[in-house]
């Protein structure tokens, strides 16, 4: 891997510390200042900084602000079990830090999701209607429905997990871990791997790397994913929509009859869709260009 080219940044991204509720998180920022930037929420085992391939397609006046949800990248950790609508209220903490001083009523915020960052604010914008002024979702729609009768060995599942205890993924070096995702996601171009092994992870005293998600986060979910109630969150939200799918995506595809367009207009009161070729559920890192097009197009009609 030492041929590797390496993936360089075009637009420089700047650090700060924001307390949400207690945990730090590492937030960061692209572009000029503003105080009416657009939000970046990353996905599952994710960080802020890899928005970076698809922030550098974008235009140079637009500003962003991207946090590390917390037990990802440089925020902190429970160091214990995570509970799903915590993130609920750390974005709405997130939102009441990003407004500007002094300013008389709450501003509304325009989202940018992935996958999870993309379901927590498509619940959120349904649960705070009025919060978020626009929403781009990137495959933020949700896990496939699961029967009530998956309960029992779900949480001795969990259980099991809890009496063994969690461990932090550990590699002997970046180039075996850029190696790794590589090989899992061949789409990934390899600079882009290098990329992503590098914000992904942090060094170790041995001389190896492990990875800068807490471990519990790998734990199983005891409660059962309810997708009635997440249905009953979205047809509450009335904004500005746009899911965007990867063309080659797996997760899209598990969601049978529930991923179809003809199921979401039902879900959303105003949403459009576009699709993102030669890409799976990680769009944002496998063709991050074909991604800010897609967005760029769409938000040109909304502000």
């Amino acid at each position: 891997m030492s041929d590797v080219v390496d993936y360089v940044p075009q637009v420089s991204h700047r650090d700060e510390t924001l307390s949400l509720r207690g945990v730090p998180h590492r937030v960061l920022r692209w572009g000029p200042p503003s105080d009416d930037p657009i939000l970046l929420l990353h996905g599952f085992l994710d960080t802020a900084e890899t928005f970076q391939f698809m922030v550098d397609e974008f235009p140079r006046t637009w500003s962003f602000v991207a946090p590390d949800w917390r037990g990802f990248g440089g925020s902190g950790w429970n160091a214990a079990p995570y509970w799903f609508p915590d993130y609920l209220a750390d974005l709405e903490a997130l939102l009441d830090a990003l407004q500007p001083p002094g300013a008389e009523a709450p501003r509304s915020l325009r989202v940018i999701g992935h996958s999870m960052g993309g379901n927590v604010s498509s619940l959120f914008a349904g649960v705070r209607p009025g919060r978020l002024r626009w929403l781009v979702s990137m495959e933020g729609f949700g896990l496939p429905r699961q029967s009530s009768d998956e309960a029992p060995k779900r949480y001795a599942l969990w259980l099991d997990e809890l009496r063994a205890g969690v461990k932090t993924s550990r590699y002997e070096s970046l180039a075996q871990l850029t190696t790794v995702l590589k090989r899992r996601n061949p789409r990934l171009p390899l600079a882009h791997a290098a990329f992503l092994a590098r914000a992904w992870s942090r060094p170790r005293a041995d001389g190896g790397v492990e990875l800068r998600a807490d471990p519990w986060h790998r734990l199983t979910n005891p409660v059962l994913y309810r997708r009635e109630e997440a249905e009953a969150c979205w047809r509450r939200a009335d904004l500005p929509i746009l899911l965007v799918t990867g063309a080659e995506s797996e997760f899209h595809r598990r969601l049978g009859d529930d991923g179809t367009d003809d199921y979401f207009r039902r879900m959303f009161r105003r949403i459009d869709f576009a699709t993102v070729p030669g890409a799976g559920h990680m769009m944002h890192h496998e063709n991050p260009a074909a991604s800010a097009r897609a967005i760029e197009s769409w938000v040109a009609h909304c502000d």
